[in-house]
């Protein structure tokens, strides 16, 4: 999926890198590309200064794409945000956060990977995976116990930048899978990976939204310069 995604990207010269304390930022003069930072927020002052997004500037973005064959860090975190700078998401999309149920309902267990805002409203039944499980939650190396076999998938976009999608789709073997957050790469090319559904972000204010990353701010302080777009498959 990965290479794919760096095949497909266009080689627009990259003209800026905003690194916050939850996201990355990746603009061209066309577009601006999301990515959830993939380690903790007290270690991105001590990424920057190993990697210097600054030096990347003015590099095509299929070059910088190329940061996705490295394992979870910042240069994946970059590569991610360039891979969504470059896609421009088709015109026909639906809106919706991909959180909520539609008329389907699956046969077997929701599983979700993420413990992501008001689930106990929109999915209170579901088994939840987390890296730093709640009390509610399970822990994240319990995913080959659940996944297999459960009526649906629904997985944060953090785990495609932190390197963990893949062995979740090789768990999710013939289970409906659903990709949420700003960070999620808005292409029905990753339908083909067993990907049903997409619900990702469509920046509206650039200025908005990369004030509120550069401040440090999460989905909830920048929502609100963008859209929610979601895709699905036919």
């Amino acid at each position: 999926m990965d290479e794919e995604l760096i095949r497909n990207t266009p080689p627009l010269p990259l003209t800026s890198v905003t690194l916050g304390r939850e996201w990355a930022i990746v603009e061209t003069s066309q577009s601006m590309g999301l990515a959830a930072m993939a380690h903790p927020s007290s270690e991105v002052s001590d990424q920057a200064e190993i990697v210097d997004p600054q030096r990347m500037v003015g590099m095509p973005l299929t070059d910088v794409a190329a940061g996705l064959r490295e394992p979870a860090g910042i240069r994946r975190t970059i590569a991610c945000a360039a891979v969504n700078a470059g896609i421009v998401p088709p015109s026909g999309a639906a809106s919706g956060d991909g959180l909520l149920s539609d008329n389907h309902r699956p046969d077997g267990r929701t599983v979700i990977v993420g413990r992501f805002p008001a689930l106990q409203t929109k999915r209170p039944n579901a088994i939840v995976l987390e890296m730093s499980p709640g009390p509610e939650d399970l822990p994240a190396d319990a995913a080959p116990h659940v996944i297999p076999g459960a009526g649906e998938l629904l997985v944060t976009a953090s785990a495609w930048c932190n390197g963990t999608l893949s062995g979740l789709l090789r768990l999710a073997k013939n289970v409906p899978v659903t990709l949420i957050g700003p960070g999620t790469p808005l292409t029905p090319a990753l339908h083909a990976y067993g990907i049903r559904k997409l619900a990702g972000f469509k920046v509206v204010d650039r200025d908005g939204v990369r004030s509120a990353i550069a401040g440090g701010g999460g989905v909830k302080a920048f929502k609100e310069f963008g859209d929610q777009i979601l895709l699905s498959a036919e």
